[in-house]
């Protein structure tokens, strides 16, 4: 969960030439399959896209984020460039220690380089179990998960060959060493 603390006063909008009395307001806010769902209802089109937001847009998918209630609409005119940079940082952040090897060919690999929609990800925790309570989790950290089960349960699920290995650290091995500038 992020906490913004909005601090309160007045404001004068530019797009709409008028003064805003705003009181300050703390917003809690979670970047969660609910508040992507939520977006794309109102949107009509996939929120996980590489395509960027329009100030709009994010704007109002951070008022989807928002798990405060009765928060005034205009408190999100408020928002400085500081709170957007922090907002955008916990969006991007994994929120797990899990991380991935790219494995060639896998058919998991694959599965996440297509357009996502909140009901693909929703039938993708049906065929795993996944509880629904989990829609409120950290998107990126759900992502990880059904990634993780989608490995466990392919039933093609083969180990590397020693052959395969051997490559992969030597790959490793030399991407480490271009890095640091050693020779061993």
């Amino acid at each position: 969960m992020l906490h913004i603390h909005v601090k309160g006063g007045e404001f004068f909008n530019e797009d709409t030439n008028e003064f805003l009395q705003v009181k300050p307001k703390t917003l809690v806010m979670e970047h969660s399959l609910l508040s992507v769902s939520k977006w794309e209802a109102k949107w009509k089109k996939p929120y996980l896209t590489k395509e960027n937001k329009t100030p709009a847009e994010f704007r109002d998918y951070i008022r989807c984020m928002t798990i405060t209630p009765n928060v005034d609409p205009k408190l999100y005119e408020c928002l400085t460039a500081e709170d957007y940079r922090i907002i955008k940082q916990y969006i991007d952040d994994s929120h797990t220690a899990t991380t991935f090897t790219s494995m060639p060919g896998s058919r998991v690999n694959s599965m996440f380089h297509r357009t996502i929609t909140s009901e693909l990800i929703y039938y993708w925790m049906v065929v795993n179990n996944i509880p629904t309570e989990y829609e409120k989790w950290h998107l990126n950290r759900l992502m990880t998960l059904i990634r993780i089960c989608a490995i466990e349960n392919n039933p093609k699920k083969k180990k590397m060959s020693r052959k395969a290995i051997y490559q992969q650290n030597r790959d490793l091995n030399a991407k480490r060493r271009a890095k640091y500038g050693t020779k061993g």
